[in-house]
């Protein structure tokens, strides 16, 4: 009956060995270096995963953030080409509608060279409505200096804050916009040449946008770019991006036609896939710290068991049953992977709330510029834990390591007691 109780799945005896063998003695020592070197691997593979997936889900939450807030949902355009059409009011009027249509912002757009007595840069021109630009809250809610208040009624225009910097003008002063497509005359196109007084400055948060981008009132555009009454698009802000596809149907419906409709996802459809395969690929490779950690389980325990030959074979004599000597030695291995996954977790999970104050304390001690704004699409380091992701995380972990002290676990509980005594 004792026996019975004793030998029982997972029985006391069992994690009172298991532990007394993660606790190896002196002359023992190599083993447990082995036993510490294994959890350090698992630790910091675990950490390292949840660190570089967070940081990567940061960056594609920021993109989709800066991109679906400065450029909208979906954009109508005519099937004819990319050519203006006049009749886009009475468009709108219908789109706005159709549920789940919040706004549809007429739009006008056109490639310009910008310069000043400092600097002469390249640029978008966005020509748009104060209402189209209040529909879009990344740069309505961004204006540092100056105000879009009556934009529809001045000939100023808003640039970017990053621009601002490079063609050395601060509000009030003046930048010359030049486009290719001018004035035609017998000699050829004549560039138009025109000063326009900056109105507002922005700082989106996204370099590659506040370096370039300038909003210019639609009718100021119009006749800037000779457009007449006429606009080159439609965007189209949702109440929900992630349905776009049901509203673009529903668009469709709405305004039979000559009209082709593009959502977010389409346009940008190359750049987030290059995001995912980067994300994947990053999995599979960091995956691997995790997998070797494992390994070092693998031959940390094959080593116990060799070195505990004559324990096992005593057990085995007194009655212990080929499955509690499996059992203790993969709850040694198993405590290993378990306590290892989730100190990962937790020192992941402080790295990635302190991620903006590491990056900087880095920064001062090496003295160089992590994440320059300059180089890269975002002025901070972000980090966003998703949880689900996360939990995945932490049980890939851990059947990894569980599996990984199946087979040295077998092994021990094969050892023949007769053959192990013999020797002794």
């Amino acid at each position: 009956m004792s026996s019975t109780s004793a030998t029982r799945p997972f029985a006391a005896f069992e994690w009172l060995l298991a532990m007394r063998y993660l606790r190896a003695r002196r002359q023992e020592g190599f083993i447990s270096v082995i036993a510490g070197f294994s959890f350090i691997g698992i630790m910091l593979g675990v950490a390292t995963l949840i660190i570089v997936m967070a940081v990567m889900n940061g960056f594609r939450n920021q993109l989709y953030e800066k991109i679906l807030g400065l450029n909208g949902h979906a954009v109508v355009q005519r099937v004819s080409g990319t050519g203006p059409f006049g009749n886009y009011e009475d468009i709108a009027q219908k789109l706005v509608k159709v549920p789940g249509i919040r706004h549809a912002v007429p739009l006008i757009e056109g490639q310009v060279m910008l310069s000043s007595p400092a600097q002469a840069l390249g640029g978008l021109v966005r020509g748009m409505t104060e209402d189209g630009i209040r529909a879009l809250p990344l740069v309505a809610n961004n204006i540092i200096y100056g105000s879009i208040k009556d934009f529809d009624k001045q000939r100023g225009i808003a640039i970017g804050s990053r621009l601002s910097q490079a063609l050395n003008i601060s509000l009030g002063g003046y930048v010359t916009l030049v486009s290719p497509r001018g004035a035609k005359t017998p000699f050829g196109t004549a560039p138009r040449t025109r000063p326009y007084q900056v109105a507002a400055i922005f700082e989106l948060g996204m370099s590659e946008y506040d370096r370039s981008m300038v909003f210019m009132p639609l009718h100021e555009a119009q006749r800037y770019f000779s457009k007449g009454r006429q606009v080159d698009v439609l965007e189209i802000v949702t109440d929900d991006p992630e349905k776009v596809a049901t509203y673009v149907a529903a668009m469709k419906k709405a305004v039979p036609g000559e009209y082709l409709f593009t959502s977010w996802q389409q346009r940008n459809q190359t750049f987030f896939t290059v995001l995912e395969v980067e994300r994947t690929v990053m999995f599979i490779i960091l995956s691997l710290i995790i997998l070797v950690a494992a390994l070092n389980i693998i031959s940390g325990i094959m080593m116990l068991v060799k070195d505990k030959g004559r324990d096992i074979a005593i057990l085995r004599t007194m009655g212990a049953t080929k499955g509690a000597i499996m059992r203790v030695f993969l709850i040694t291995g198993a405590s290993i992977g378990v306590v290892g996954t989730f100190a990962g977790l937790i020192l992941g999970i402080i790295f990635c709330w302190n991620i903006e104050e590491v990056r900087q304390i880095v920064q001062y001690l090496t003295g160089t510029t992590l994440m320059d704004p300059k180089v890269y699409y975002l002025s901070r380091l972000p980090a966003e834990i998703d949880p689900t992701e996360t939990a995945w995380i932490v049980v890939f972990a851990l059947v990894l390591t569980l599996l990984a002290t199946l087979y040295p676990s077998w092994r021990a509980s094969k050892l023949d007691p007769v053959e192990t005594l013999r020797y002794e």
